[in-house]
């Protein structure tokens, strides 16, 4: 079999198939249909070019070599992914977006704060990963806790400066109005600010999602056990097991991709009311 042409006769029905399916009115099966028919034609034009082509598996893998790969090493996967997602990530995430948050009120009410920490922070936040990561490891240790470390860094001033702006989103007239009616701050913030924050705030935590799983992979490049999707990576590139790189991957995409969309599920339940979350 032609696998070039079988990938292009592929990508040219489902060309036509995404064609429809965009002309539909919109809907739940149209909205996941069409970005999961591409998705598939993508890997099918990838099996395509690596075996009509003859490409090093060493270079480029196939798909199914990856998939194979990710059957085969499930107890593998799973245990980089614990050491590495739960353990790192999302403790750092935890920790540097709460703290974040606190730390904004506590500029939002703090004029001193908020010309002297957040000039900082810009700062801070623009200093490399790649710079900071062994610095860390250093400090706390080769296991999870420096990788913790890492993504409080790493999530901590995105978190702040997105929750600091949200709480500056109510203007000057709603503000007058609950101070008319004599509301005390945190009357305020519970009642005013905070709710309309709420889009600023999520639209932080999106953020910290991406940034928490890259900083913890990053940082298990600089020292780690051996277990953690970062270790790996970077082992079996050495050993040029590229199928079982392009399973950790995967794995990493889809640990991201489900995060993601669990904070963007609480989000629209949170900010129903906001016109982002609305349809049409």
């Amino acid at each position: 079999m032609n696998w070039a042409v079988f990938a292009l006769g592929f990508w040219g029905v489902a060309w036509w198939i995404n064609l429809r399916l965009a002309k539909m009115p919109r809907s739940r099966v149209t909205s996941f249909a069409i970005p999961a028919l591409f998705g598939i034609t993508l890997l099918v034009l990838w099996e395509g070019a690596v075996r009509g082509f003859g490409v090093n598996p060493v270079l480029l893998p196939a798909p199914s070599a990856i998939a194979v790969r990710f059957a085969t090493s499930i107890p593998i996967l799973w245990t980089d992914f614990a050491q590495t997602f739960i353990k790192g990530a999302l403790s750092g995430y935890l920790i540097g977006c709460g703290a974040a948050f606190l730390t904004a009120i506590a500029v939002d009410r703090s004029p001193f704060l908020q010309k002297g920490l957040l000039p900082v922070g810009n700062f801070v936040a623009a200093l490399p990963i790649i710079g900071m990561a062994p610095i860390l490891v250093m400090w706390f240790g080769f296991d999870w806790q420096s990788k913790s470390a890492v993504v409080v860094v790493m999530v901590f001033f995105p978190m702040l400066v997105n929750t600091v702006q949200g709480l500056q989103a109510s203007d000057h007239m709603q503000r007058d109005l609950m101070h008319t009616y004599g509301a005390s701050y945190p009357q305020a913030l519970m009642r005013l600010r905070l709710p309309a924050a709420m889009p600023f705030v999520f639209n932080g935590l999106k953020i910290c999602t991406t940034l928490a799983l890259i900083g913890a992979i990053v940082a298990e490049f600089f020292g780690s056990p051996i277990k953690g999707m970062g270790f790996r990576i970077s082992t079996e590139v050495g050993r040029l097991a590229l199928d079982m790189v392009w399973a950790e991957i995967a794995v990493a995409a889809l640990a991201g991709s489900a995060f993601y969309g669990c904070v963007a599920m609480i989000e629209k339940a949170v900010t129903f009311w906001h016109p982002s979350q609305r349809r049409g």
